[in-house]
């Protein structure tokens, strides 16, 4: 690791300015580093075969290239990333891919259609958080080295269910379509876990940049590959370093101690507007923000309940306030932008409507209800905000300020009441939420994938057969009309209070460019940041 490297580690996350740092005659950051300041405290690991969490999903598209990709050059066409080309048998079962020639790990060992077999395969092995993915298509434990194959510079993969094409090769441009070395995977293997512990911290990619250092809940450094297949990426290293405020982000911006700051809210970022030194850049996110209510809690297994939440919630207030400028109203699990979403917003702050429903369900005076979310902004002043409209009509609802980490955690073992988080999609389907938000036909405490629905025990075998029969419609048509009936269904009954739909706001140094936040985490590049 290079000194400056190290300083930047050891600046950790406070928003004072690098600690140790030389600093230079402008106090700004050096030429060749890109700096962010952001809130990071959810990444879990970085294995590409486990990472599911928003940020590390952005750093792990980063750091390994993918079997298919999309591009930062044209983020809406699908393109050959490791592959170079493709081919679809007639009846959609069998798919093979040429591995592009030339092309070099980080260690400068060729990337091979082993590597990339070896690292379908161990998503499956591993069964991680997200191995559902590939495990839709049929593929097991126990079958997945027959049906994914590599021959020389070929890889075959066959597929046993009957998805749409497109949806499988769309799958192919997801995290899970990394490719991982296998021979330095292999070579840190710990209790047969394929690489699993060592990979957490260390990267062994294709990608633009390769892994230094990961301090959770202080910084990830990334060292840039001169080798990559698309080019040197601009700046030699990238440092995100977890700013968790956005006041302290905003000190940093200005400061110059970071040339990003990605998580203002509106009170920071409308002083900067008139600054020739920052610019803001807005875009069109695919994030969807909502609370979950865990139907194991009894009051919120009655329908009637559920519905009466949902008109407890200021959808608009928010937005006009809190949280303007970062989102808008959108209460459908697709979100708008994404292949067959519509834009659905059907509940609004109604308390009267809300305490008759709440009356008919047998809770006319209310009940107590522990409301669990990030301790950080927007979701804190988000909940204070529930908590009030909610107190309108009865609901006592406690906060539990938690780290997002310990969030996630408690969110997946299903020990919630009620949770506030963000869903990112995996891959450019409307499936890659359906499958999540509308699939759970196996409600026990084991059951092989544990999507949403699961998570808050929703048991819904009927509405999981009619996702799956979306996902397997050839027709555009028939399945644009499925998926709207699909989207209202989930708003209508489930146990989700979708509330919005994110609007990245990008704040930046006037001379940094180059970085787009994109529609999902994965298309957040850093290869073509450059300073003026």
């Amino acid at each position: 690791m290079t000194q400056i490297s190290r300083r930047l580690l050891l600046a950790g996350a406070s928003a004072a300015p690098f600690a140790g740092w030389t600093r230079i005659a402008d106090a700004a950051t050096p030429k060749d580093t890109a700096v962010f300041a952001k809130q990071i405290d959810d990444i879990l690991t970085l294995d590409p075969g486990e990472a599911y969490e928003l940020s590390g999903i952005e750093i792990a598209t980063n750091l390994y290239d993918r079997i298919l990709r999309y591009e930062a050059e044209d983020v809406t066409k699908m393109v050959g990333g490791v592959a170079a080309s493709w081919n679809v048998s007639a009846d959609g079962k069998t798919f093979t891919f040429k591995i592009r020639p030339g092309l070099k790990f980080h260690s400068g060992a060729a990337v091979t259609a082993e590597d990339a077999e070896f690292s379908l395969q161990r998503v499956v092995i591993l069964d991680k958080t997200p191995a559902f993915l590939l495990s839709q298509l049929g593929w097991t434990k126990d079958n997945v080295k027959d049906l994914v194959k590599a021959s020389g510079d070929t890889l075959t993969m066959k597929i046993t269910e009957d998805f749409a094409p497109s949806l499988v090769l769309n799958l192919m441009t997801s995290i899970v379509a990394s490719v991982v070395e296998k021979k330095v995977a292999m070579a840190n293997q710990a209790n047969n876990d394929l690489g699993n512990t060592w990979l957490k911290t260390n990267s062994a990619g294709s990608g633009a940049y390769k892994l230094v250092a990961w301090k959770s809940n202080e910084s990830v450094t990334l060292e840039a590959n001169p080798g990559f297949r698309m080019g040197a990426p601009h700046m030699k290293r990238v440092v995100v370093r977890h700013v968790p405020e956005p006041a302290s982000q905003r000190l940093l911006l200005e400061k110059n101690d970071a040339d990003f700051a990605r998580d203002l809210g509106p009170d920071q970022l409308k002083p900067l507007m008139g600054s020739k030194d920052i610019k803001i850049d807005t875009s069109k996110g695919a994030n969807t923000w909502y609370m979950a209510m865990n139907m194991g809690y009894g009051p919120l297994a009655n329908q009637k309940v559920r519905t009466a939440m949902k008109m407890l919630v200021d959808y608009q207030g928010m937005v006009n306030t809190i949280v303007k400028g970062k989102f808008f109203v959108q209460q459908s699990f697709l979100p708008v932008g994404f292949p067959f979403a519509i834009a659905y917003a059907p509940f609004k702050l109604d308390v009267a409507k809300a305490k008759a429903l709440l009356a008919e369900a047998g809770f006319k005076d209310g009940f107590p209800l522990r409301l669990s979310t990030p301790n950080t902004s927007p979701e804190m002043e988000i909940a204070q905000s529930v908590q009030q409209t909610m107190a309108q009509a009865g609901i006592k609802v406690t906060i539990e300020p938690l780290d997002k980490k310990a969030n996630i955690g408690q969110y997946r073992a299903r020990k919630h009441e009620m949770v506030l988080i963000s869903w990112g999609p995996d891959y450019f389907d409307a499936h890659t939420n359906a499958d999540t938000f509308a699939h759970n036909d196996d409600n026990s405490d084991t059951p092989k994938i544990k999507p949403l629905a699961w998570r808050n025990k929703w048991f819904i075998p009927e509405l999981t057969k009619d996702m799956l029969k979306a996902a397997k419609e050839l027709d555009a048509k028939k399945r644009a009309e499925q998926y709207v009936v699909l989207q209202k269904r989930v708003t209508d009954e489930g146990p989700f209070i979708i509330m919005f739909q994110d609007t990245p706001n990008v704040a930046r140094r006037a001379n940094v460019t180059g970085f787009a936040a994109g529609i999902t985490e994965d298309l957040n590049f850093y290869r073509l940041i450059k300073k003026g």
